[in-house]
């Protein structure tokens, strides 16, 4: 296999569409929304997406069975409009690969009249903190004004957007299509279900389509348990150097 392609299960028709995507990244932020937005609202796989910039591996089934790396689109029907949800196993390996997955995706969404992007991503801080903020990036006027209405910080971020997060909803704007951004605030090091359960519920209220969350407050709590015993840990071992300076702040998004 060379390139990269997308492989439709079934041709549809989309109303108002709008893609969000649940890629893997610091804290598999976006892909725990993404994959509990699929449960929880029954999405129907539509398509996929592969790609020789993936990893040169290949997964075993349960049955004995081979099954290549992948992305999958997920179409889920809602009153105002439908959404897509693109989650997968992994990101392109290289720049190259980014780019090359980035615009398959954009193509997709020319072909399905998808012109609002929405990627889901991790603002790692490097802190445990007490209340996990929601910030956003976006070169959309129009959607920076919607997401700042329901709580999303604007301006406060700093470093880059590696990945896909950062890729496609810049990318969109070069073919005028709205894109944004979305990242929860977490420490970087773990799986944040906290941060994720944030997330849904603030597309809840963009989409206007109830989410259970109850799964991912359950995912939370355990998280936080764990956060605890760590940072109690931390302040057992610690012992402070007066050479030291005071400590910089660490940041890096996906």
């Amino acid at each position: 296999m060379k390139g990269t392609f997308i492989r439709e299960r079934k041709k549809i028709k989309l109303k108002n569409p709008i893609l969000i995507t649940g890629l893997p990244g610091i804290g598999l932020i976006g892909r725990l929304v993404g994959r509990h937005m699929i449960e929880e609202l029954s999405g129907k796989k539509i398509a996929e997406l592969y790609s020789h910039h993936f990893p040169h591996q290949v997964f075993m089934t349960k049955k004995g069975g081979l099954r290549l790396i992948k992305n999958k689109f997920y179409q889920i029907k809602g009153k105002k409009n439908d959404i897509v949800v693109l989650i997968g196993d992994v990101q392109a390996v290289s720049s190259v690969g980014q780019y090359e997955v980035a615009g398959a995706i954009l193509d997709y969404c020319e072909k399905m009249k998808i012109n609002t992007v929405l990627t889901v991503g991790g603002y790692s801080t490097g802190k445990i903190e007490k209340k996990n903020s929601i910030y956003g990036a976006t070169g959309s006027k129009e959607l920076k004004r919607k997401f700042s209405k329901l709580g999303v910080v604007f301006g406060q971020t700093k470093g880059s957007i590696v990945g896909a997060a950062g890729l496609i909803p810049a990318l969109a704007k070069l073919r005028r299509m709205n894109g944004i951004c979305i990242m929860g605030e977490t420490h970087g090091a773990y799986v944040d279900a906290t941060a994720a359960k944030n997330i849904t519920v603030l597309l809840s209220k963009y989409l206007g389509t109830k989410i259970n969350i109850k799964k991912l407050e359950k995912k939370a709590k355990m998280s936080e348990k764990v956060l605890k015993k760590i940072e109690e840990e931390i302040k057992k071992h610690s012992v402070p150097s007066p050479e030291a300076g005071p400590p910089e702040d660490v940041s890096y998004i996906r």
